[in-house]
């Protein structure tokens, strides 16, 4: 079937509307009438070339949520009509360990919402920028908010299981002192989890205008992290620091704030490392560095329950197709609190 869509045909070149192709559901597919998409972070350096490997034409998008519109005769738990979701992954191996542990996520064989191989035409996944998407039922997602929160709801989709799965895997509840680096897309997310999940958050920024921002989406206490007799004051304060910032920086500063045996997990992903951080940072306090990337199905639709229990969605500003390469630039300057979102309808 024809649907429209936003890509690039090159990494220099803007977004623009694309024709594409979706197959015919097969017998285990689950057709999806796209109605809004995140934008996230690694769209843009995908679709720039900025990560190596992009192919084109780039249609990017992973936080997809729409209705069920068509469903293949062997599908058993999707009907047309339902909320769904689809997020970083369309396919896996489903043989391995990991796909048998539900951790689809570290499958050598993932196979990514966009950019990654399919005999479907052009060869390779076309992602959520588009008006509709096929999908197996094993990678479609059960959305329980109200209809009402559905965009803000899709970022959850990459943002949400990003933060959640080290929160749970690191066994993040009450009791524990959890700080957030980095107040973003990934990082807003983090704050709410981590506070929803009983845990006391300190929340740490680079800029004296985000203390307000940070407190209203629930932290207990905000930290300049310029200020030197600010990250004093926790040393060996804290149980876990989520980390989200995806520019590299000095972690060696962090490593401080951690108690014995804590452990600080980068989720953010820049586009060169960071420095390398002081081995006696780590091993006078048997303290760990540790990496997370999205999560497996099962923990993706226990995130999206588990944020409809809570009444948890992401921060959005609603924009239209025509206006993402505007929203690009102003991701890149940071001005954004704290997703776009697009509404697709508009491609229409």
């Amino acid at each position: 079937m024809n649907v429209k869509a936003y890509g690039a045909h090159a990494g220099q070149a803007p977004l623009q509307p694309l024709d594409i192709t979706r197959r015919t559901p097969g017998a285990h597919d689950v057709q999806i009438d796209i109605a809004f998409c995140g934008v996230c972070h690694s769209d843009i350096h995908q679709v720039r070339s900025e990560w190596a490997g992009t192919l084109y034409p780039c249609v990017p998008g992973h936080e997809i949520v729409g209705r069920v519109s068509a469903v293949g005769p062997g599908v058993l738990g999707f009907q047309v009509g339902d909320l769904v979701g689809v997020g970083c992954i369309v396919d896996s191996c489903k043989t391995c360990a990991d796909c048998h542990d539900g951790l689809e996520n570290y499958c050598d064989h993932m196979v990514g919402t966009y950019n990654g191989p399919t005999p479907d035409a052009p060869g390779h996944t076309l992602g959520g920028y588009s008006q509709k998407i096929v999908v197996h039922e094993r990678y479609v997602l059960r959305v329980r908010h109200a209809e009402s929160d559905l965009a803000a709801v899709a970022p959850l989709l990459c943002a949400g299981i990003t933060t959640y799965s080290p929160l749970r895997h690191w066994k993040v509840g009450p009791g524990h002192q959890v700080g957030v680096v980095g107040i973003g897309g990934l990082g807003h997310m983090g704050i709410k989890l981590a506070k929803a999940m009983g845990a006391r958050v300190v929340a740490f920024t680079t800029s004296e205008s985000k203390r307000a921002a940070a407190r209203a989406l629930g932290a207990d206490e905000v930290v300049v992290s310029r200020h030197v007799d600010e990250m004093a004051a926790h040393a060996q304060s804290l149980d876990f620091i989520l980390n989200t910032v995806a520019a590299p920086h000095d972690l060696d500063p962090f490593f401080a704030l951690l108690k014995r045996d804590g452990v600080m997990t980068l989720v953010g992903a820049p586009a060169t490392p960071h420095p390398s951080p002081g081995v006696f940072n780590l091993i006078t306090k048997r303290r760990s560095l540790a990496g997370s990337m999205i999560g497996g199905i099962p923990e993706t639709q226990e995130m999206l329950d588990f944020c409809a229990q809570h009444g948890i969605v992401a921060d959005i500003e609603m924009i239209r197709a025509d206006q993402i390469n505007d929203a690009y630039e102003r991701m890149i300057r940071g001005d954004v609190k704290y997703r776009f979102v697009i509404d697709t309808r508009t491609l229409a």
